[in-house]
């Protein structure tokens, strides 16, 4: 496999990919907590990483007994979020670089991703790396999860190739084999706060690297 030769776009996962942002997802709640002087109970982050938003906020409200409604809750956790996109999360090492070898090499570029089309798009444009894709994909707008390949085959489409002719990166085991399944090359990304089954993703990947800048081989 090579960027430039059979493979002619990529579809690029964000937040493990290229934003270092994983790690709010399971940070949030102590975050949420901490702020108000109350200490988090061990685990928490693993308690509402499966959650939606909803979930988590009535979970911190009967949990630690709050006086906030699950509203309330719900809006300050948004709030935090957005606030963390906006103005804190870096780019992953060597993501600037990677974009920049695909674009000279004549690699068309487009983004899937699960988050919030204005929290991503925000972070992007902060950390230099929007330019860089054509266009951005979310969840929410295509009408289903990564557990299905239409957001993948809206991207491609969208770029104009055949799915051998695009790899997808991601740093989730199952969307990760749900590209694959879809006909589409992979690349698994590793991040310490993302997936567990780090060794299930480097056997589904058809590349598995530790670090962008370990990609630099995959080019002509």
């Amino acid at each position: 496999m090579k960027f430039g030769k059979n493979i002619k776009g990529v579809i690029l996962d964000i937040d493990g990919v290229l934003l270092d942002s994983m790690g709010i997802w399971k940070d949030l709640g102590a975050r949420y907590l901490a702020k108000r002087g109350v200490e988090p109970e061990a685990g928490l982050g693993e308690t509402l990483f499966s959650m939606s938003m909803e979930q988590g906020a009535s979970y911190l409200k009967q949990a630690y007994g709050l006086e906030n409604t699950p509203e309330e809750i719900k809006a300050d956790l948004e709030a935090m979020l957005r606030s963390f996109y906006f103005h804190e999360v870096r780019s992953k090492e060597g993501a600037k670089e990677l974009l920049d070898a695909l674009d000279k090499a004549g690699v068309k570029m487009a983004a899937a991703t699960s988050s919030p089309r204005e929290h991503v798009e925000a972070a992007l444009e902060r950390n230099g790396l929007l330019t860089y894709i054509c266009r951005l994909f979310t969840s929410a707008e295509v009408g289903s999860s990564k557990h299905s390949p239409e957001i993948y085959d809206a991207a491609a489409n969208h770029l104009g190739l055949a799915n051998d002719e695009v790899c997808v990166f991601e740093d989730s085991l199952y969307a990760l084999r749900t590209a694959a399944n879809a006909g589409y090359h992979t690349v698994g990304v590793y991040d310490a706060s993302g997936e567990t089954d780090q060794r299930g993703l480097e056997e589904s990947a058809e590349v598995y690297v530790r670090s962008l800048t370990e990609l630099r081989r995959l080019f002509n």
